[in-house]
């Protein structure tokens, strides 16, 4: 799918509100299943799960969506510290977990498929995996942090190549974690510790970067994760000023996103049982509860729905973007002094 040649852009409202305390705890990634089930990683003090929840409210029947996948623990299919997740075209997931130093793989059920991944710093080995991404030809880049570094893997884990090391120059990282890639092979760098992000192509060659620290628009504080729609727009948590930031292809900042959070469906199913909750509710301000804090990482499917895991609030915001592709017949060309005027 080629990228339109300018769009008109209607909008980006809220959608809705996945997940809640005790089933979404401290969500760190999401992936979006071909029949809309949402999988929610989440990550405790010392463990972590998968949880599965159906973007349709569905009823009464909430308890066959609750059941966690991956238990905590040191053995296959377990985590510690897992940080990412992906979904391949065969429905697979792929989980990074920075202290076990592997990437697990299970299936939609959570049944355990395979591991890879070894401690250290050599060709293939992994300190601290954080970020996770899958291109069209199936070969698989991890952010590996502690070692400041973006390694490629075969989906079995055979090494393929590496790129990187630490410090802020071009091609440079300091701790990257989160990572994605487009539609035409090119990957995105959330370099934490240098508050950008930075743009490769699938060999590592750097094509550019965007950000610096700090919490006006454009700037970072720790960005967590990075995702690019089909219209080629740039997502970035930006984890440390609360806060989403949309860019277009190019890095040109275009807005940002605070948090709009309503209850989600399963909160309200809780809420009308507990009257104990519901008083607390009705006597709390509601203003800061929409917002969100710290968000880990940010998803946009082939539908345009931006997924937002808001770690500290149990939950996934979702809105929904409005656009219309435009091509070149259809809109001027660009002023040389450009000045936007509406009525």
């Amino acid at each position: 799918m080629s990228r339109p040649h300018a769009l008109l852009r209607a909008g980006f409202p809220f959608l809705k509100t996945l997940g809640m305390r005790r089933v979404t705890n401290h969500p760190t990634d999401v992936a979006v299943a071909s029949d809309d089930t949402i999988y929610v990683l989440n990550r405790h003090a010392l463990g972590g799960h998968v949880t599965a929840l159906p973007f349709v409210d569905p009823g009464e029947n909430w308890d066959q969506y609750l059941p966690r996948m991956g238990p905590d623990g040191w053995g296959d299919g377990e985590f510690i510290w897992p940080v990412s997740m992906v979904l391949d075209e065969d429905q697979t997931l792929f989980i990074s977990d920075e202290e076990l130093n592997r990437i697990t793989l299970i299936d939609r059920e959570g049944a355990f498929i395979s591991k890879w991944g070894e401690p250290g710093d050599g060709d293939g080995e992994l300190k601290g995996p954080a970020g996770i991404a899958i291109d069209r030809d199936s070969y698989v880049y991890v952010a590996d942090a502690l070692n400041h570094r973006v390694q490629k893997f075969t989906k079995q884990g055979k090494f393929v190549m590496s790129w990187g090391g630490i410090g802020q120059g071009d091609g440079q990282f300091n701790m990257p974690w989160g990572i994605c890639v487009d539609e035409n092979n090119d990957v995105y760098v959330a370099d934490w510790r240098n508050d950008r992000i930075q743009k490769f192509d699938c060999e590592g060659k750097f094509l550019f970067s965007l950000g610096m620290s700090g919490t006006a628009k454009g700037e970072f504080q720790r960005p967590g994760g990075v995702d690019v729609d089909a219209h080629g727009d740039i997502y970035v948590a930006d984890t440390g000023n609360d806060r989403v930031q949309q860019f277009d292809q190019n890095g040109r900042y275009l807005e940002q996103f605070f948090g709009d959070a309503t209850l989600s469906d399963m909160s309200r199913s809780y809420l009308m049982t507990n009257a104990q909750s519901l008083r607390l509710r009705e006597m709390s301000e509601l203003e800061p509860q929409k917002r969100f804090r710290s968000p880990r990482a940010v998803r946009v499917d082939d539908k345009g729905r931006m997924f937002v895991a808001d770690f500290k609030s149990y939950r996934v915001q979702v809105y929904q973007k409005e656009a219309i592709p435009l091509d070149a017949s259809q809109i001027a060309q660009v002023p040389r002094s450009p000045t936007l005027f509406v009525n």
